[in-house]
């Protein structure tokens, strides 16, 4: 493990990158005590407090946990996929909202994501998670559940869809694009779409995926897709024409 005392980037943030390097290498192993704060400390050639905002970094992305005690210090942490996901929609969200990802480029990749778990779903989904599909569809289909409610509902369907692949990987993957995505574009959706003709769509889905049938599951998201296509368009042209109005009536006026 090496860091370069000349480089302008921060002192702990490299000792926090040259322990995860060695974690990833497999040099650290999991459950592995680390070396203690004054003994990394004379390895690096740095103050405590550097070490030790290092070992912050490292614990906040869950690399390592720390134990009190006699026979405590730092240690090499098992990160599980669970603990992965809060950071990895955070950062999902912060750069679809920071950098103004295109509409059509997030939906584009979310579908496409979501199409690729469908066939598995339809093979593998568990009962639990048919069930809250089926529950999620329900109250979508109440008229008194409010945008905000509707929204978190919608991402809980697909999230069962998606953890219905019963693949890990792609439901971190995907955590971004249903958690993060979907709530982005339902916010420039909601004021267009017909919750009727999305229960439908969803119903659909569910129907395909209980029995089994992945390529009609395909289908469906395809369709569903569309429809979430075409309720942009109409939502961005109608924002269009009242920001015309807007600026005709201030020209008249003013």
């Amino acid at each position: 493990m090496k860091i370069d005392p000349n480089s302008s980037a921060n002192l702990s943030a490299q000792i926090a990158k040259a322990i995860r390097d060695s974690i990833v290498a497999g040099d650290l192993i999991i459950n592995e005590r680390l070396p203690s704060e004054a003994e990394l400390a004379d390895y690096f050639q740095v103050s405590r407090p550097t070490v030790r905002e290092a070992l912050k970094r490292l614990a906040a992305q869950s690399l390592i946990r720390t134990q009190r005690g006699a026979t405590g210090g730092a240690f090499v942490n098992r990160l599980s996929f669970q603990e992965a996901y809060a950071d990895h929609v955070t950062t999902s969200t912060l750069l679809l909202s920071m950098n103004e990802v295109s509409f059509d480029t997030a939906c584009e990749a979310r579908y496409a994501l979501e199409r690729s778990c469908a066939p598995l779903s339809a093979e593998r989904r568990t009962a639990d998670q048919l069930a809250t599909m089926r529950t999620e569809i329900f109250r979508q289909s109440q008229p008194s559940l409010t945008d905000e409610a509707y929204c978190a509902s919608d991402v809980a369907f697909h999230r069962a869809l998606v953890d219905g692949a019963a693949n890990p990987v792609l439901s971190y993957q995907l955590a971004g694009a249903i958690e993060a995505m979907q709530p982005l574009m339902n916010m420039i959706t909601f004021t267009m779409r017909s919750r009727e003709i999305m229960v439908c769509l969803h119903s659909s889905i569910t129907d395909a995926i209980e029995s089994g049938d992945g390529d009609a599951a395909v289908e469906c998201l395809h369709n569903l897709e569309a429809e979430t296509r075409k309720i942009a368009a109409d939502a961005f042209a109608a924002r269009s024409a009242a920001r015309q109005r807007s600026a005709t009536i201030t020209k008249i006026t003013g």
